[in-house]
């Protein structure tokens, strides 16, 4: 994955990368074996495609995109391509967050060391962790200002988690969360929102300890749901699920560059991070989990609970200059429209299964087409 600062006659401009995680599926809807197996044998020329900790995971990566066109095709290409590859072996390529249906036996892990080491390490943290996310990757300057950026944008990320949540089924019942795939990931020592750190100095402090500890193996094991990579110049969001439709998580993308741009300016104005605590922040992670998109959370600002739609009406006018200097206000109007409507990933699931109480009405309707280009 990987992200850069372009320049078109004028000032930077922020380049991004989307990763994304998958479930593979058998005709019955349970978890499959053969991850390593189609990762391997699809081919990706826009993008990457990667194994993931467990077997009935894979992984896609775009290239480097500037436009939220070039972000939707190549997320839609590489879906089509792993469901094809998929559908040549009987599976099906499922965009959701959690395992649908109760499995007699935890997930496989891949065999890699590096994961296995994982495993071992980590007992049954690892062996429940076929959860799928969606990492969106925005170009910076320099870890120095990637760190600020994360200051400053820690209290946005219950709202950015209600855009694609989109695991309400665990264990085959309905969890009673929207995101339910956030909690479980939340289980890693290493996960949740990250702290205010101020400095590299102290964003290195912090990964050192959690080495030292053991409580990572490696670098590449900070979760937080906003981290600098260690791979790229860019700053890594982390914190959506895997959404349900291409278009929403590009959607995720744009809104996330747009507010690292707004904050770019309230940096450079010498704004200071905004006052939350990280009592408050884990709270409103919960709300909005349990809640989605539909639902209220707690308004950063106010500190009162408000609805999730209301919060992004005022967050795209706070971000319009930026989305408007990419192009991508009408696109992000259209689909916070979209979003009011059928009311996201997670309402969607619950529709399909109401109908007539059969989670393969849920499977069906997350199911990558094969056809899709």
């Amino acid at each position: 994955m990987s992200a850069e600062t372009s320049r078109r006659d004028g000032p930077a401009r922020l380049t991004l990368g989307v990763e994304e995680e998958f479930l593979l599926v058998d005709a019955d809807g349970r978890l499959s074996r053969q991850g390593p197996v189609v990762a391997e044998r699809t081919d990706s020329p826009d993008g990457e495609l990667q194994q993931e900790l467990t077997r009935c995971q894979v992984e896609s990566a775009t290239g480097v995109c500037l436009t939220v066109d070039e972000v939707a095709g190549q997320l839609g290409e590489l879906r089509g391509r792993l469901a094809r590859t998929a559908a040549g072996r009987q599976l099906r390529l499922l965009p959701v967050g959690c395992p649908v249906f109760a499995e007699n036996r935890s997930p496989e892990i891949t065999p890699n060391p590096r994961y296995q080491r994982a495993a071992a390490e980590f007992g049954a943290t690892a062996r429940v962790a076929a959860t799928c996310g969606c990492h969106v990757h925005v170009a910076i300057p320099d870890k120095e200002t990637g760190v600020r950026l994360s200051d400053h944008l820690r209290p946005w990320l219950p709202l950015l988690l209600t855009v694609t949540a989109n695991s309400v089924f665990a264990d085959g019942s309905d969890s009673g969360y929207c995101s339910w795939r956030y909690p479980l990931w939340s289980r890693w020592p290493s996960a949740g929102p990250p702290p205010v750190f101020g400095s590299v100095d102290h964003y290195e402090s912090a990964v050192d300890t959690m080495l030292r500890s053991g409580a990572i193996i490696d670098r590449g094991m900070v979760y937080w749901d906003i981290r600098l990579s260690d791979d790229q110049p860019t700053l890594e969001f982390r914190i959506g699920d895997v959404a349900a439709q291409v278009d929403e998580a590009a959607l995720l993308a744009v809104v996330v560059r747009g507010l690292v741009r707004t904050a770019l300016e309230e940096i450079s104005d010498g704004h200071p991070a905004p006052a939350l605590s990280s009592e408050a922040l884990r709270a409103n992670l919960w709300r909005a989990a349990r809640d989605g998109f539909t639902g209220r959370i707690l308004h950063p600002k106010t500190g009162c609970l408000t609805p999730v739609a209301d919060q992004w009406a005022e967050t795209v006018e706070l971000i319009k200059p930026a989305l408007k200097e990419y192009g991508d206000d009408e696109f992000v109007e259209r689909g916070f429209a979209r979003l009011r409507e059928n009311g996201g990933g997670a309402r969607r699931q619950r529709a399909a299964f109401d109908r007539r109480r059969n989670l393969h009405d849920v499977v069906g309707l997350l199911a990558v087409d094969p056809a899709q280009e």
